[in-house]
């Protein structure tokens, strides 16, 4: 059975048993959320309840909340999700029991929102003719040339001052376009980090919104 309590500031005391998922930023949420309601759908609400921000790639700074929550030695459970910003090789994630870390494959969640059937459905009219798609393609790697994707700068090409927000005009709406992904246009890297998730929670039959 799912549960998953709201997570609690720093410097609170801890509380018995329940999850937390640890996110760099509010935009991060607003994506994995949009998936999560695809995947998990039962787990979106109170996963958003259960998240803490952590304003960065901060790893210690999961590992000292996870710490005055009362750790594993209080029952509870939690997932840190990090960028590997750079591209390159990722240092060690911190050892905490009861405290597991995911790294994305690629260099930003945001590598994961350029699809562009997805991104079309989002803008439908507002964007006449494909441009964004158009734009989209010429920016992104041969298909399949997966070590390329990982040190694209996604942040800079789908982001609020990138050349796709400049072709349409406003910027991209991130979490819809998430939300917009179908299953089957999830990259394998999306699918892994949900099956990390289903482990933390103990579910192990969830029902798939396509």
């Amino acid at each position: 059975m799912l549960r998953v309590d709201p997570a609690r500031g720093a410097g609170s005391s801890g509380t018995r048993g329940g999850f937390v998922l640890y996110l760099e930023g509010a935009r991060d949420r607003g994506i994995l959320m949009a998936w999560c309601r695809r995947l998990i759908p039962a787990a979106a609400a109170p996963l958003s309840r259960a998240t803490v921000i952590l304003g960065g790639r901060q790893p210690a700074r999961a590992v000292e909340h996870f710490q005055d929550l009362g750790g594993a030695q209080a029952g509870v459970r939690g997932l840190c999700v990090l960028d590997r910003d750079d591209g390159g090789a990722t240092a060690g994630d911190p050892e905490e029991p009861g405290l597991a870390f995911f790294t994305w494959g690629r260099r930003h969640i945001e590598s994961y929102l350029l699809v562009p059937d997805a991104i079309s459905r989002v803008l439908g009219k507002s964007d006449p003719g494909g441009r964004v798609g158009r734009e989209l393609r010429r920016h992104l790697p041969p298909q399949g040339d997966e070590r390329a994707y990982q040190v694209l700068d996604a942040k800079r090409i789908i982001g609020p001052r990138g050349p796709l927000s400049r072709t349409l005009g406003r910027q991209i709406p991130l979490a819809r376009v998430a939300r917009a992904t179908l299953p089957p246009e999830l990259h394998p890297d999306v699918h892994s980090f949900f099956a990390a998730l289903r482990r933390e929670l103990g579910l192990t039959d969830v029902r798939v919104v396509r």
